[in-house]
């Protein structure tokens, strides 16, 4: 059990390091998108509605990251008992 545990940290870790690692490239694409800002942009951003885009996309982005968590866990416990039938 505790193994699993292991692996699934080192999986996180993983994807967390390629997270990060891949920000510096999409940052410099916003910044330069940022330069020929839409006016759609800054009509939510003005009306505060910005605030509420962001917070269905973090919460997309949440229940997926959720749903690939559960996921792993159960197919970590089906290996595990696959192992253990052997």
């Amino acid at each position: 059990m505790k193994n699993n545990w292991l692996k699934a940290w080192r999986r996180l870790g993983a994807v967390l390091l390629l997270t990060l690692l891949s920000l510096p490239p999409l940052l410099a694409q916003t910044a330069q998108a940022a330069a020929d800002t839409p006016e759609m942009a800054d009509a939510l951003r003005q009306s505060g509605k910005i605030y509420v885009v962001v917070l269905v996309i973090l919460l997309i982005l949440g229940g997926l990251l959720f749903y690939l968590v559960r996921l792993d866990r159960k197919v970590g416990r089906l290996e595990q008992e696959l192992r253990d039938d052997k």
